[in-house]
């Protein structure tokens, strides 16, 4: 009996043994004499490579070191994004900051059931929720500039929602959107110049509307920097020394609310003060954003969308580093002024720089943590079914033994019998 009990307990050892040190090498894969059959050999082999799976590289982590001291609310940016019910999207969008090509990658590149309609020849595309007709998105490229040339925090905040509203009318005033804001910033200095160049070759941006608190600035709150049509032509020292010009710290005064300081009458408050009010209202307004790349990290930019939005682009981001600003050659003294012209700028780029690359950084460690659960989960189920079948293949294993057993039995018996009938 004993003897019988540590077949039965050797049996799955043994084949836990064969399993583990490997199929193939015990039984070839021509055998015909093999106990195991082909398929099984499959499971050991799954299971074994989920095992020796190459892990991720864990010094990826970016080496910048970190000044800001974020909360991991400021760094965790996920929106539950529900494309068929109220969610919109917003783009703000500031001038020579890319948003013209991050622009046409949410109407031509992003995965989605119901692609945007896009007609060749023309700007606008129709960004339709899937089965409906109203749109998911407000871009340049979608509904066009229904707030406004380049219309800032400000006017989007106030215009936006009625805007929506006019378009999509069928129960419009029973529902309530939740508005998504996003934009794209860009160097200060590469995107000063950038606009100088535009400006320069003809550009005006003259049906900006600027509209605050309900109404435009007058002329004296914003003189024009030039007559005529345009400011074609115009040097870079002209273009720096025009006091009401709004490339100056364009970024932080298009993300701030400028209704905390009175608009566009600069008399209201002392500069100083002005320029402390914006700065932290464009800093709360960006942390607080949905999302916002910067043009220096296109591929960064991409991957912090996707895991923001969990929507996937079609085709990867490409970085451009040969724009009009980057061939501008600048002494180090325009350079300075530059900096100083855009000096709220500049600390505004420091800190969302810094941010966003603490973003892309706790994205990353998250993401790693997400794989390694998920190959953990992969393991612990073909782990579980290997057992299973182990289980399956050593229960054969017992029933053979079982039925050798009885057939000794009756042999037994048989035999006893003979002889008490001899």
């Amino acid at each position: 009996m004993e003897e019988k009990f540590s077949r039965l307990i050797f049996i799955p050892i043994a084949a836990v043994l064969c399993f583990m040190i490997g199929y193939q090498y015990v039984c070839p894969a021509e055998s015909n004499t093999c106990y195991f059959r082909r398929e099984d050999s499959g499971l050991f082999e799954q299971y074994s490579s989920l095992r020796t799976e190459q892990q991720p590289d864990e010094d990826f982590a970016d080496k910048t070191t970190f000044t800001f001291n974020f909360t991991e609310r400021d760094l965790d940016r996920h929106v539950d994004f529900n494309i068929r019910g109220d969610d919109v999207m917003v783009f703000l969008h500031i001038q020579k900051t890319g948003g013209t090509t991050f622009g046409r990658h949410l109407v031509k590149n992003i995965q989605l059931e119901q692609p945007c309609e896009c007609t060749p020849g023309q700007r606008k595309c129709t960004c339709h929720r899937p089965g409906k007709s109203e749109s998911w998105l407000f871009s340049r490229f979608s509904t066009g500039w229904s707030c406004g040339l380049h219309a800032d925090w400000t006017e989007l905040t106030s215009c936006v929602p009625v805007v929506m509203n006019k378009r999509d009318k069928k129960n419009s005033q029973k529902r309530k959107r939740n508005f998504y804001y996003i934009t794209m910033l860009r160097d200060p200095v590469s995107r000063y110049l950038s606009e100088w160049k535009h400006v320069q070759r003809g550009a005006t941006w003259k049906t900006a509307l600027h509209m605050c608190d309900g109404r435009p600035p007058t002329q004296d709150e914003l003189p024009a920097c030039y007559s005529g049509d345009d400011w074609t032509g115009v040097s870079l020292a002209d273009f720096m020394n025009c006091p009401s010009n709004l490339a100056n710290n364009r970024q932080v005064r298009m993300l701030a609310d400028l209704s905390l300081v009175g608009c566009y009458n600069v008399s209201s408050m002392n500069e100083l003060e002005r320029g402390r009010v914006l700065l932290a209202s464009a800093k709360a307004n960006l942390r607080h954003m949905a999302f916002y790349g910067l043009t220096e990290y296109q591929r960064k930019t991409q991957h912090l969308f996707e895991r923001t939005f969990n929507l996937r682009f079609i085709r990867p981001f490409t970085q451009i580093n040969s724009t009009r600003a980057a061939s501008v050659g600048i002494n180090k003294k325009a350079q300075w002024r530059i900096e100083g012209l855009n000096a709220l700028d500049v600390e505004l780029y420091e800190y969302a720089k810094e941010l966003f690359l603490q973003r892309y950084q706790y994205s990353r460690q998250k993401q790693r943590q997400e794989e390694r659960l998920r190959r953990r989960k992969e393991r612990q189920s073909l782990h579980r079914t290997y057992l299973a079948e182990l289980l399956r293949l050593g229960g054969d294993e017992e029933e053979d033994e079982q039925e050798e057993d009885v057939k000794v039995l009756a042999t037994t018996e048989d035999y006893n019998s003979q002889v008490v009938r001899w």
